[in-house]
């Protein structure tokens, strides 16, 4: 845990939705479609390519629970987007790099927000779907 309340994971998934989200807006406005914000799974294709590794159904719980309680994502019908206190964090963050984002925003967040706790849940189905769509992305080479 974190000196102000937020640990690593939080920050993990902070970085991941931040990236997961510039992709799918990218993605949609090159393509003409609405912004709608990203997947569980393109959070998971992020946290992946950040840690090499995909966060458990526990842990994007809990730090989802805790950011968007905090104001910093939202989470509508399993889509998370950035809120503006959250952009505004990722703007202002000191530039590192991805290599040292999350160590950055862990920094960032302890000094600036309280953890939150939104009454939001990710069941086990949801979770194994998510992983499920990612893996086969990962398959086909996306």
């Amino acid at each position: 845990m974190g000196a102000g309340g937020w640990n690593w994971n939080d920050a993990w998934i902070f970085v991941s939705a931040v990236i997961a989200e510039r992709l799918e807006r990218d993605r949609a406005l090159h393509a003409a479609l609405p912004v709608t914000g990203a997947t569980l799974a393109d959070v998971l294709a992020a946290a992946d390519f950040l840690h090499h590794s995909v966060p458990e159904r526990a842990e994007l719980e809990e730090s989802v629970r805790r950011l968007a309680g905090a104001g910093l994502i939202t989470v509508e019908d399993d889509l998370i987007q950035v809120a503006p206190p959250g952009e505004q964090l990722w703007r202002t963050r000191p530039f590192s790099g991805l290599s040292s984002a999350v160590m950055t925003l862990q920094a960032q967040l302890n000094r600036l927000a309280e953890p939150g706790d939104a009454d939001w849940s990710l069941d086990e189905q949801s979770y194994n779907a998510a992983v499920r769509e990612y893996s086969l992305r990962l398959a086909d080479g996306r």
